[in-house]
């Protein structure tokens, strides 16, 4: 995951000591979106270390701020490069900074450029003037549904592990262990729990302006009563899938501990949360989801023997 760039000053383009001067983060897919847009254009880009994490969460972090400007400015030298005053900081990466202390301490003027890189053109030709449009944040389907192939592999391990597990648990029984309760309960169980990873990871931000709640937990534990109704539904018409009613409590639990933590990881990808708040939401919910995961998967051991 060392997706990163070494900070420093790089030059787009042929810069004189009038050229713009960006500033982005050493997350290596920011500085490669960020220099693509600046095509035929000549620019300097000030690289900030944010070890490796994009502008918008190294905002949030501390990592993209005032103090590593400050300290960039200076260990480039950057005053005797260009004969302007003025750094161009995306908008996303405000948050992290005071732009008054920048001033005061390196003698550059912050001036906020667009959300978007893709505007930054229009952006200088305009004498950086941005217009509402490129200081808007939007988050639709299409950027919702980027982020869910990261959240999928980031947590696929052990989502794997635990799959195994149960596929392996589903043998135990009053009457001992059996290879052919293994076979018979073991697919369905681990499919049932990755089926559960999968959806949530991906219908959790496609669906996530529609699902009840503020809170991306809450909205994920809305999104599992739909699997939890359609299981409830399944074991009423064939309840040999499910086992005994122990069986479908420990389901009950487990699914919505699941699809509730794999939607709350979605926090650091969505307009819809801020620092605080997000911190606030992780002392709430996971320990809820953890306490949910551990009864849920006891239930389940529990129906084993019942």
């Amino acid at each position: 995951m060392r997706y990163r760039i070494d900070p420093g000053l790089y030059a787009v383009g042929t810069p004189t000591p009038d050229s713009p001067v960006l500033v982005s983060a050493n997350y290596k897919m920011s500085f490669d979106r960020l220099r693509s847009q600046l095509a035929g254009l000549d620019a300097r880009i000030l690289v900030l270390d944010t070890k490796g994490v994009n502008v918008w969460c190294a905002a949030g972090k501390g990592t993209f701020g005032t103090e590593e400007i400050v300290g960039r400015v200076r260990a480039n030298r950057l005053d005797e490069v260009v004969s302007h005053r003025t750094l161009i900081v995306p908008q996303l990466g405000a948050p992290g900074v005071a732009a008054h202390q920048v001033k005061n301490r390196c003698g550059f003027r912050v001036a906020y450029g667009p959300v978007r890189a893709a505007d930054l053109p229009a952006f200088l030709a305009n004498g950086m003037k941005a217009t509402p449009q490129m200081r808007e944040v939007t988050f639709p389907l299409l950027d919702r549904l980027a982020v869910a192939p990261m959240e999928l592999v980031r947590w696929a391990k052990y989502a794997l592990l635990v799959a195994i597990a149960m596929l392996l648990l589903s043998g135990l029984g009053a009457q001992g262990y059996a290879w052919q309760r293994v076979a018979s309960a073991g697919p369905w169980s681990a499919g049932l729990l990755l089926a559960t990873y999968v959806a949530a990871s991906l219908l959790g931000p496609a669906l996530l302006p529609w699902l009840p709640g503020r809170a991306l937990s809450a909205k994920g534990a809305g999104l599992s009563a739909v699997f939890v109704l359609a299981l409830a539904g399944l074991h009423a018409g064939a309840p040999s899938y499910l086992g005994n009613m122990a069986t479908l409590l420990g389901w009950t639990l487990l699914v919505p501990a699941v699809a509730s933590f794999i939607t709350l990881n979605f926090v650091g990808s969505t307009t819809y949360t801020c620092l605080s708040g997000v911190r606030r939401e992780m002392r709430i919910a996971m320990p809820l989801q953890g306490a949910a995961a551990i009864a849920g998967l006891a239930m389940w051991i529990v129906g084993r023997f019942v």
